[in-house]
């Protein structure tokens, strides 16, 4: 399982993100709005705006202040691998 840093020590299974998308649209906007209401919002942002959203597909959204490009970059070069026993292993 690779484990990716979203920001103030949080960390997401990137085998479960299926997008990163920018927030600006309305589209997106009303994503987050309906996640809100149903309680699978996560806020990550620790009150800073938010750059990108992350979207799993256990329908959670995630929020998070760093943008698209740089989340995307973490799940290659950042990633922590955990093995069975969980111990982790730094790629």
């Amino acid at each position: 399982m690779k484990l990716v840093n979203i920001g103030f020590g949080n960390l997401v299974s990137s085998n479960r993100m299926i997008a990163i998308v920018s927030p600006d649209s309305a589209p997106i906007k009303r994503i987050i709005s309906d996640a809100k209401d149903k309680g699978t919002l996560i806020d990550a942002t620790h009150g800073r705006r938010t750059r990108a959203v992350i979207i799993t597909d256990s329908d959670h959204i995630i929020l998070t202040y760093l943008q698209a490009e740089t989340v995307a970059a973490r799940i290659d070069n950042e990633a922590v691998t955990y093995d069975e026993e969980g111990e982790d292993e730094q790629r």
